[in-house]
């Protein structure tokens, strides 16, 4: 089994003049699930290279065991930090995707052409595709079958409370429970920061980096009972 990992490449939280990028333990843990289960795995971005890790995910109270093992683990740091440019990957190369959160795939990834069109073509082709915490707000203009891909579906993400805690509300370009909720989507959550999942056919949301890890198991689970088919 083949699974890409596209990463933000955005590094600067609105017009703080704070930096951003891609949450440290959504894009860790994932990975760890991944590889151990024997997958062969493909880490993208849109400029390539290291993603930029937003900070705020790497301070001592945010530190988590997956967080913990990609320190040790040359493997994975040296992945991380050479990821293909996402203009260069084909989504009939891979089997399905997966969307760390952060708060910066809500700048480049969801208005980007290359992203949209790739998460349109796994889906239309009949792969499954799996987003977490802010990603699933890069669904935003991804369609399918002439409609906005998550009307009907039921979906999760960073939730409006979750935002307003960590005080970005007025920061961030839209709000993903705002934004699914606009564009159709049955939008379900728990409370702030409890990790929750949801597989809705071939969309798997994930609601806050603690469901980062549940997200991508249920995301193997998924591939297996595919595989079976």
């Amino acid at each position: 089994m083949k699974i890409l990992m596209v990463f933000t490449s955005h590094d600067q939280l609105g017009n703080t003049g704070r930096p951003t990028g891609f949450w440290l333990e959504e894009g860790a843990a994932p990975y760890f699930v991944f590889r151990d289960a024997g997958v062969q795995l493909t880490l993208a971005s849109p400029k390539g290279g290291q993603p930029p890790i937003d900070p705020k995910s790497d301070l001592p109270e945010n530190q988590t065991p997956a967080m913990a093992r990609f320190k040790r683990d040359a493997a994975a740091q040296k992945a991380f930090a050479s990821t293909l440019k996402l203009a260069n990957v084909k989504a009939e190369d891979y089997d399905t995707v997966f969307y760390p959160g952060g708060h910066g795939p809500m700048w480049d990834l969801a208005e980007d052409p290359v992203s949209i069109a790739l998460l349109e073509s796994f889906y239309n082709s009949g792969k499954p595709i799996a987003l977490v915490c802010h990603s699933p707000g890069v669904l935003r203009h991804v369609r399918y079958q002439g409609a906005p891909l998550v009307k009907g579906k039921h979906v999760t993400g960073f939730t409006n409370g979750e935002e307003e805690e960590v005080k970005l509300t007025k920061v961030v370009p839209f709000l993903v429970e705002d934004e699914l909720l606009r564009l159709g989507a049955v939008f379900e959550k728990m409370a702030n920061w409890q990790p929750f999942s949801i597989t809705d056919g071939r969309l798997i949301t994930g609601q806050n980096p603690g469901s980062s890890t549940s997200a991508a198991q249920a995301l193997l689970k998924l591939m297996a009972v595919e595989v079976a088919a």
